[in-house]
């Protein structure tokens, strides 16, 4: 049984789980799954094939547009409030697709459904570190990271079985539908943390709405070494993973000549390996602290780069790429979910706004340096994706360095006053 901050029944625990889940779940899959329709919209809808990167960057875009207004928002009027509005937005446009009359319409609500994303980002993330005490909360973000990284893969090949019989509207209704049970769930399952009294004692009060005092906030936030050391070291992280999955197609499918299947194939073991890090994770939760959960992940994480690196620098094949790609994803899988508890707890402000600044601060990161390394040529060549891919992993540890450094200061200053 998980062990919480607010007294809750066992089965509003689980139900509360699964509707987030179910939620994330849906709000990352519909960004994959409808990919192998999209040619299907346009022609439908009379439009240009050019049209079909800007419904997904559009989305992309939606994800990240508002979370520096959600976050607030749901600091003033509370998590459960703000998270039931996020679902049925999504649920509603989901649905609103189906009666799309042009692309210029389509592209739009694939900006609204994105804002889903956000929502699950800067407002159920901190309602689980709200909830949950930290060792099961490390675990619960652990889960909700593969159920994002795993979507990349499944959500093509998931969304190219469906319209084998749906067709794209359907596979929109379906999603709509989908969201209307994680809404009830949601409804049904999940406590209001803003404003409770926990039995630690401790209250996360409603944070009156200021725009000139969130302004001021995020300006603090920023001017902050440990925060925004872990800020920018959790994008930089992520970024050999995220390119992967960006020139993949590239390099497996036009540069190697690798059928769709094969490629699918070579996803398995670095995804596989994330999952597997997340699993050593859960294990040592219980014997460890998460600085030193960091610590022991960095030596995977670096030798796979270091792997990569030596690949860019002899000839890289596929299989010495793939080699240094899982270790590192075994690092990354057993330091991402440690590392976001430590930013969100990284500054004593309210968490909706702290969890907002870091999907943005990281995922800017992510999206800026991978369209970098895509438009310098990191999908033309082996030897070039494990240069950049190796480098901007690297790039990390001077950031995890700021950020453990100013901790030990604030330790040591609170320690000797």
């Amino acid at each position: 049984m998980q062990r919480t901050l607010i007294e809750l029944p066992p089965l509003q625990i689980l139900g509360f789980c699964l509707a987030i889940s179910l939620f994330e779940g849906l709000t990352y899959m519909a960004s994959d799954l409808v990919m192998p329709a999209m040619l299907t919209v346009t022609q439908d809808l009379d439009a240009d094939p050019r049209h079909i990167p800007y419904a997904f960057n559009l989305y992309l875009i939606g994800g990240v547009c508002l979370q520096w207004l959600i976050g607030p928002l749901s600091d003033r009027f509370g998590r459960r409030t703000l998270l039931l509005v996020g679902c049925a937005l999504f649920g509603m446009t989901c649905a609103a697709a189906v009666a799309t009359p042009g692309i210029e319409v389509f592209n739009a609500l694939r900006l609204l459904q994105g804002m889903g994303l956000g929502f699950v980002v800067a407002v159920s993330y901190p309602a689980l570190q709200e909830v949950f005490c930290e060792a099961d909360a490390v675990r619960l973000m652990a889960l909700l990271g593969n159920i994002a990284l795993l979507s990349p893969l499944l959500g093509p090949l998931v969304g190219s079985l469906l319209l084998e019989w749906l067709s794209w509207r359907e596979l929109f209704l379906g999603l709509s539908l989908a969201a209307a049970i994680a809404w009830l769930g949601l409804y049904a399952c999940m406590p209001e943390t803003v404003g409770i009294v926990r039995h630690d004692g401790r209250q996360q009060a409603p944070v009156p709405l200021s725009w000139h005092q969130t302004r001021l906030r995020y300006a603090a936030l920023l001017r902050t070494p440990k925060f925004l050391g872990a800020s920018l070291a959790l994008g930089l992280m992520s970024l050999p993973l995220i390119v992967w999955i960006g020139l993949s197609p590239l390099l497996l499918i036009q540069l190697l000549g690798l059928s769709t299947q094969e490629y699918a194939l070579w996803q398995i073991p670095i995804f596989a390996a994330v999952i597997a890090g997340n699993l050593i994770l859960d294990r040592l939760l219980a014997s460890r602290e998460l600085p030193q959960l960091i610590h022991l992940a960095l030596w995977p994480f670096c030798l796979g780069l270091l792997i990569l690196l030596a690949g860019a620098l002899t000839g890289a094949t596929l299989g010495l790429l793939i080699c240094g790609l899982v270790l590192y994803a075994v690092g990354l899988g057993m330091s991402n979910a440690a590392l976001y508890r430590l930013a969100l707890f990284s500054s004593d402000d309210s968490k909706g706004l702290v969890s907002a600044a870091i999907g943005m601060i990281s995922i800017a990161v992510m999206g800026a340096s991978g369209s970098i390394i895509a438009a310098i040529g990191g999908g033309s060549r082996l030897e070039s994706f494990a240069l950049w891919a190796a480098l901007g992993g690297l790039l990390s540890l001077p950031f995890l360095y700021r950020f453990f450094r100013a901790s030990r200061q604030e330790t040591v200053s609170s320690t000797h006053p």
